[in-house]
């Protein structure tokens, strides 16, 4: 795992280890308040299912009636723990021996705008996407030092399951037809998931270390599409994006392999790693500069020096105590930390070496459906607070450093960045449809596959679509630094 992670004594380790057995999803001492948990007991650390192991059986996890999710006071835990199954889930080998995700009759790989990919014998995937989050189609680019001198681009891959997309198709109609207003409250159904993959070819990666890596061959593009040529490709990130019982704005959960990047030490005021990574030379730096994007060289304004600006996405003050946020601390970075260890621990293929970076969703307790789509509506770009009293809860600045490495945060060094500006998932994934200058809202929006789809369709090419986005997207920065 990464550096920095919660260190358990052995003792701890010991009741965990037993606390897997047992199903143990808290301790006696645990505290539940509406929306998030506390506890001061080891053994809540361990909040893994039995059922989960062996991965090669791991079930879908409980979503919808009947689920934990189905009541109207939650815990945390909950959230950590659906995240984990469903990536053990998808990441399960299917009849063939190749993770479920990837399987076409299963889940759907498709176009930032949900058009069906069609994916050629011989290979798993199609990848020709490199654009980053964020205004300036940034790219991400590879440590050449990683591997004596061998960089490579990261690419993407988003992948739909049948559910959320026959229901897309359906939204789609009845928006163009009248039947459902542009305002509206419909939201996607329970089990609508969709994912954001994030590949790199292997020659990035040194031969000795590939091992470590889910590859698979891919039919890559290196020319906007022209041609394609099958290509071994390792895993380095997944974005896990699914609807639950009672929440309509997704849980959005991220995953990220252990060797790509260190996580910013905010007591020491840097980032360092004594060896190379695949996003990160060897070295020291301090300050924003790792992750702030130059256009110019299509880098870091510090090359090849990228960081996570906060373990698991939790945020930190400069003396490295946690803020005040609308998140109880340090319980839920505890409740991350601690299903990390336990799940890695219970692992003995290639998973084991990926880790759950932390996710975020909304406080509906209590809320009626239709309560839980006005509240996401009447939210609009607000979805995104983290201060005391406001609705966010989980990592409530979630990134992965692999998609997200030059959006981690819209400010301009560490020293502005606080509770009232901190980037997350919903900075720019909100109820607000583009193009409508904040004036159309539904929670089907939160979706940007679903939102370029139907900007597809009203005849847009993909480059204005692209530019509505980037409009959109700029929108949120400078609310977000008023």
């Amino acid at each position: 795992m990464k550096k920095n992670t919660l260190t358990l004594s052995l003792g701890a380790l010991a009741i965990i280890g037993v606390a897997v057995l047992s199903n143990c999803t808290s301790g006696p001492e645990e505290k539940v308040e509406t929306g998030y948990t506390t506890s001061n007991s080891p053994d809540s650390l361990c909040l893994v299912n039995p059922s989960w192991f062996p991965h090669s059986q791991t079930p879908a996890p409980e979503e919808g009636a009947g689920s934990p999710f189905d009541t109207s006071s939650t815990t945390n835990q909950i959230f950590h723990q659906w995240s984990w199954n469903k990536f053990l889930w998808l990441t399960k080998p299917d009849a063939g021996g190749n993770p479920l995700f990837l399987n076409q009759s299963k889940v759907k790989q498709v176009t930032s705008n949900m058009a069906s990919v069609s994916v050629p014998t011989g290979a798993l995937v199609v990848l020709q996407d490199t654009a980053q989050a964020g205004s300036e189609s940034a790219v991400l680019q590879t440590n050449p030092d990683y591997n004596g001198g061998n960089g490579a681009m990261v690419y993407y891959s988003i992948h739909m399951n049948p559910t959320m997309h026959m229901a897309a198709l359906g939204f789609a109609q009845q928006l163009k037809n009248g039947t459902l207003p542009l305002n509206n409250t419909a939201a996607f159904p329970v089990g609508s998931f969709e994912l954001k993959v994030a590949w790199v070819p292997v020659s990035a990666i040194p031969a000795s270390k590939q091992a470590e890596y889910y590859t698979t061959t891919a039919s890559l593009s290196t020319n906007n599409g022209v041609s394609f040529t099958n290509t071994e490709v390792a895993l380095i990130g997944m974005h896990v994006v699914g609807v639950v019982q009672n929440h309509p704005e997704f849980i959005w959960a991220t995953f990220e392999h252990d060797d790509l990047a260190p996580d910013y030490d905010w007591d020491a005021n840097s980032a360092s790693s004594a060896s190379d990574q695949l996003l990160f030379k060897n070295g020291t730096t301090t300050g924003i500069n790792g992750i702030l994007y130059n256009s110019a060289t299509r880098l870091g304004q510090t090359p090849h020096q990228v960081f996570d600006l906060f373990q698991y996405g939790i945020p930190r003050n400069p003396d490295g105590t946690f803020m005040v946020t609308s998140q109880q601390e340090p319980a839920d970075f505890q409740n991350v930390d601690g299903i990390n260890q336990c799940v890695k621990s219970q692992l003995n293929d290639v998973w084991a070496n990926y880790f759950y970076n932390g996710s975020i969703w909304l406080n509906t307790d209590g809320k009626t459906p239709l309560q839980q789509a006005q509240l996401l509506d009447s939210l609009g770009y607000n979805l995104t607070n983290a201060t005391p009293g406001s609705f966010a809860r989980g990592s409530l600045n979630c990134a992965n450093v692999t998609m997200e490495t030059f959006t981690q945060t819209f400010e301009p060094s560490i020293d502005s960045i606080n509770v009232g500006n901190l980037a997350n998932c919903f900075s720019c994934h909100s109820a607000v449809k583009f193009k409508t200058s904040g004036q159309m809202k539904s929670p089907l929006y939160l979706s940007h596959i679903f939102q370029d789809y139907l900007l597809n369709k009203q005849g847009n090419t993909l480059k204005q679509v692209e530019q509505i986005k980037s409009a959109e997207e700029k929108q949120v920065k400078l609310i977000m630094r008023q």
